[in-house]
């Protein structure tokens, strides 16, 4: 896998408040935003894909939330 450079411009406040969170978990800024925006993406990804087998499956909940069947929901315990 290659490497691209990316170059961003934000205020001050947001590049101390990431710095402050980076060297809370001895990470660089670099890397603490590298690690977050993996994170959010394998989360997006994985939120799409539970919503998907529930569109395969057909077990969305009906209005009281329950799921018809005695099927378990994919995304139980995921917020």
């Amino acid at each position: 896998m290659g490497s691209t450079v990316l170059s961003l411009r934000i205020d001050s406040e947001l590049l101390d408040r990431l710095k402050s969170h980076a060297a809370k978990r001895g990470m660089s800024v670099q890397d603490y935003v590298v690690r977050t925006l993996i994170r959010e993406d394998f989360d997006e990804r994985f939120k799409t894909a539970v919503e998907e087998t529930e569109k395969f499956y057909g077990t969305e909940p009906d209005p009281s939330g329950t799921v018809p069947g005695d099927q378990v929901r994919p995304s139980a315990g995921i917020a």
